[in-house]
């Protein structure tokens, strides 16, 4: 079949199609590949593609587990199949051969199998299957029963060697490859059951992609270890690294974290990608008002501004976007991080070392005597660091911070339990802002509500619209798309409570009923809590009622 008339049918638009085919006449390479590094369509639509074309089947799971490698035939030589993404998946003399393939339409392969006349078939499969194969193939593996001590120097270089093989490389760019196309945060490879399942976190959910034979997990772990400058010999304590890689065309960091569990080690992999991060306010999914009290703040030329919530709730993506919102030639701004995630132009970003005494605290103290308009200090841990903090706040700094507490109110009796004086957080607060993140409705295929009314009187919601002088309400539903890969959700915007520590709220006595007291004042000056924003995102379509009540209730 005509590959253009299959990507037409894959939903690759025309103008797509015109841009791939003007890069391959300056620059080669084949028009499928060029349209997935451009984004025309995802990875996982690859097989399905050359096995349109070629009038071809895609291999099956159960199939690519039950494979056993054949005898090696003399007219296919490994290396040379395996380096251009074919191998021989069954021989019999008296059939034709038959490969399995990620690449069907390479042209060196299918040259020197015409050249030698050799009659084939093949399945198609995706990169990934393909690498689980090919290392089947490779006997890309060693005992796994090894013992927990420590290695000798034999099983330490066989570990070496295991992880520089082709098939190892191949499976872990692929999963690496694949967890970028779909949006991943992170990446989980966690023994289970005498196997290894690989997750992805895409938008905050945790989602099942691949399971790796049992056999095949040092080599993956020591392919990671390596790359990330970890000890390969070292699996009884937990371990830290970082890999810098580029991939499809992608500068990426790796952060990767190592623990030893009870069947092996649990390895997680947090992909920091600066391509697909926008530092603006626009994009938070910030309600009007909530937007202009932090717009107003902003403004300010001394203060507080507290942000608090757990690990992975955005804090960091919104403090740099206030940064970025007010960085200028003519403000400096210096940054105390625990790590620096990402490089912002025109910011002094600090990496504060705990092992060598410069802590927060410490860093804190250097950077004011920096002559600096605006701070950021990464988190407040301990009295030393808010006292500072709150002092540099005294004396014309802005300064922002995090704290973490389930609500912003919270964060008042948080910093008064670490010994902080009132009075320094009355003169210095301007505002806490606590932060979740929802996941935002699929708008290829979101739908109206089946049990919208059911809702609405469920949790009072009309009495809500009527409070937010919202007009009306329009709940929706996830269904599942191709574009949100059946999740009914692409990307996530921000909840917040926005907590304004004006006059009143300072009077308020920080004794037992102070939490009580200070979400009715909130609440009577039209503000709203957690749950209540979240409630009012779902009635405005981003998002669902329970969505918010996943990560609010």
């Amino acid at each position: 079949m005509d590959i253009e008339a299959t990507l037409a049918d894959h939903n690759v638009s025309e103008e797509d199609l015109e841009k791939a085919k003007s890069y391959q006449s300056r620059a080669g390479g084949s028009l499928e590949k060029i349209l997935l590094n451009i984004g025309s369509f995802s990875e996982e639509l690859l097989p399905s593609i050359y096995a349109q074309i070629t009038e071809s089947s895609i291999l099956s799971v159960d199939d690519r587990d039950a494979w056993v490698p054949p005898a090696e035939h003399p007219l296919v030589p490994f290396d040379f199949f395996l380096d251009k993404g074919w191998l021989l998946y069954h021989f019999d003399p008296a059939l034709p051969l038959q490969f399995v393939t990620f690449a069907p339409l390479d042209w060196n392969v299918l040259q020197y199998l015409n050249h030698e006349q050799i009659d084939f078939t093949y399945v198609i499969a995706s990169e990934t299957d393909f690498g689980l194969l090919s290392m089947k193939a490779s006997d890309a593996s060693v005992d796994t029963t090894v013992s927990n001590g420590a290695l000798s120097d034999v099983e330490e270089e066989r570990l070496r060697e295991m992880a520089s093989e082709a098939p190892t490389v191949n499976l872990l760019n692929s999963l690496i490859t694949r967890a970028l196309r779909m949006q991943a945060s992170d990446m989980h490879v966690e023994p289970k059951a005498n196997r290894y399942r690989v997750r992805f976190r895409i938008d905050g959910v945790l989602q099942d992609i691949e399971t790796l034979p049992h056999r095949l997990q040092l080599p993956v772990i020591s392919r990671l270890k390596i790359l990330s400058g970890m000890d390969i010999a070292e699996k009884r304590r937990p371990q830290d690294g970082k890999i810098e890689m580029r991939i499809s065309n992608i500068d990426l960091d790796i952060r990767v974290s190592s623990l030893p569990v009870n069947q092996g080690e649990s390895m997680v992999m947090r992909f920091l990608r600066k391509d697909t991060l926008k530092y603006d306010l626009s994009t938070l999914g910030l309600s009007a008002d909530t937007f202009a009290a932090i717009k107003r703040d902003l403004g300010r030329t001394s203060g507080v501004i507290l942000l608090t919530g757990p690990t992975g709730s955005g804090k960091t993506t919104t403090l740099y976007s206030f940064l970025n919102d007010i960085n200028s030639d003519d403000v400096k701004i210096v940054t105390l991080e625990d790590p620096i995630e990402y490089q912002l132009p025109g910011l002094n970003q600090v990496h504060v070392n705990p092992d060598i005494g410069f802590d927060f605290s410490a860093g804190l103290r250097s950077v004011v005597r920096q002559d600096p308009d605006v701070i950021m200090v990464g988190e407040i841990r301990d009295k030393e660091t808010c006292q500072i903090a709150m002092q540099a706040a005294l004396t014309g700094h802005l300064v922002f911070s995090t704290v973490h507490t389930n609500d912003a109110a919270s964060a008042f009796t948080r910093l008064l339990d670490l010994g902080v004086e009132e009075f320094l957080l009355n003169a210095a607060l301007i505002s806490i802002i606590a932060q979740r993140l929802v996941r935002k409705l699929c708008v290829h295929c979101a739908q109206p509500a089946e049990n919208s009314q059911a809702l609405i009187t469920q949790y009072g919601l009309s009495e809500l619209a009527k409070r937010f002088e919202l007009s009306s309400i329009n709940l929706q539903q996830c269904k599942g798309c191709d574009q949100c890969s059946q999740t009914g959700f692409t990307g996530r915007i921000a909840v917040l409570e926005y907590l304004a520590c004006d006059e009143h709220l300072k009077t308020i006595a920080k004794d037992d009923q102070f939490l009580a007291n200070a979400k009715a004042y909130n609440r009577d000056n039209g503000g709203r809590d957690l749950l209540e924003d979240g409630l009012l995102k779902a009635m405005q379509g981003l998002t669902t009622v329970d969505e918010v009540f996943r990560v609010c209730g």
